[in-house]
């Protein structure tokens, strides 16, 4: 468990106002110190990360915040940064002080529903007071779950994994497959894997790794090649493979050199399916045609590594796009969590295919666009549109497809 990736990990955010007990409460989960505990207000100030396996669960990652009634111009960026939080958590716990329950509270409710974030009430402190029974009656109503708990006695650590077990987002239960719903069983499926200059030396990087897991788990077969080895592995295969999956940076390459009747696509591709949604990145990508001179376009990376020379996100994708429009675009680019709020003065935002993160962060952003109104694609579904191979790319999704030539893209 100690090797399941973040991004792949139940994300629980843990929010409250200052000194109501969230830290106490993470370090008994957890039966570590892993934040510190003090009566001084603020103790905790950027979100604290703790991955574990949580039983019976299983693998987890508790996101510990700052608190959200802090004060002054530190405390609005410390409060910032923790309400940037939800845009990550899988579920989330509001923990207050029983006995109290005001604006705060009812703010952070309101947000988290909003974000569509299953949430757990847990009234910390109860051998000091009980949570009334009309803050109680009203969550009730609202069918939020609650609790109580005595966090620094490790009181109430059951009632919550119970209750996180019922609140447990479907995605996470029925885990999705990345490439197993494609193929039968036995079937195999060729895996063109440039040597990424950014991968750590002897490793191969996460999509090809967690995609090579999926194929196994769904009783598959994966060839594994580099680019230049492509044609002469199809030609020793004694069967047609079921896909071909390439790093979108050998895209052309391995378009040219896969026969036409054999289904092709990317590993960015995929994972736009499997952490986001294909079909609002399939439909973003049109967005690139519209592009005037000036026009802004945010390119959005998960990780936070120190990028190459020829960097996809950062070289690549912003040459080539403005090969394509024929004039100049304004580039930005952020990394890792952070991603803007002013969201309305982009024309496009092209996303990473983020395996760093887990699906709730990017289905956050895709919502975040949708209100403002700004198209969002990723990585390899720009490469495939600008190099003229979107809709084969886009073959072996079928229900992509239909959507698509409904609204007459093609």
């Amino acid at each position: 468990m100690k090797g399941t990736p973040k991004g792949l990990r139940l994300q629980i955010g843990i929010f409250g106002r200052r000194n109501v007990g969230k830290s106490s409460f993470l370090n008994v989960l957890t039966n570590q110190q892993v934040s510190i505990v003090s009566s001084t207000p603020g103790t905790t100030t950027d979100p604290v990360e703790k991955a574990m396996e949580l039983l019976p669960i299983g693998p987890v990652l508790f996101i510990d915040t700052a608190g959200i009634d802090d004060l002054g111009a530190l405390g609005e960026m410390r409060i910032e940064k923790s309400l940037k939080a939800i845009e990550r958590s899988d579920v989330a716990a509001v923990i207050t002080e029983a006995g109290y329950w005001g604006d705060f509270e009812e703010e952070l409710l309101t947000r988290l529903a909003r974000e569509k974030v299953p949430v757990i009430v847990i009234f910390n402190k109860v051998d000091l007071a009980e949570p009334t029974r009309k803050v109680t009656e009203k969550l009730d109503k609202k069918e939020v779950p609650w609790m109580t708990a005595v966090a620094s006695e490790g009181i109430g650590i059951d009632a919550f994994k119970r209750l996180l077990l019922e609140i447990l987002p479907d995605d996470f239960i029925a885990s999705r497959p990345i490439v197993g719903d494609l193929i039968d069983p036995g079937e195999t499926i060729v895996l063109v894997v440039p040597i990424d200059k950014e991968a750590p030396r002897g490793r191969l990087i996460l999509p090809q790794v967690q995609t090579i897991r999926d194929i196994l788990d769904h009783n598959g077969c994966s060839l594994i090649v580099k680019e230049g080895n492509l044609s002469g592995a199809l030609k020793n295969l004694k069967n047609p493979p079921a896909l071909v999956v390439t790093d979108s940076q050998a895209f052309q390459t391995v378009a040219r050199d896969t026969p036409e009747d054999i289904p092709l696509t990317s590993f960015s591709i995929l994972f736009a399916r499997f952490k986001g949604d294909l079909a609002t990145f399939a439909a973003g990508v049109l967005a690139i045609d519209s592009l005037e001179p000036g026009d802004r376009v945010l390119i959005s990376e998960a990780c936070t590594h120190h990028p190459i020379g020829d960097d996809i996100g950062r070289v690549q994708i912003p040459k080539m796009l403005t090969r394509r429009v024929g004039h100049k675009i304004d580039f930005n680019v952020v990394a890792g969590h952070d991603f803007p709020d002013n969201l309305e003065k982009y024309n496009l935002v092209i996303h990473c295919g983020s395996c760093m993160f887990n699906r709730r962060e990017v289905l956050s952003r895709i919502m975040q666009c949708s209100r403002a109104g700004v198209p969002i694609t990723n990585y390899g579904i720009t490469l495939a549109y600008c190099l003229g191979i979107f809709k084969r790319a886009l073959a072996p999704f079928p229900e992509v497809n239909s959507i698509l030539e409904k609204q007459a893209v093609y």
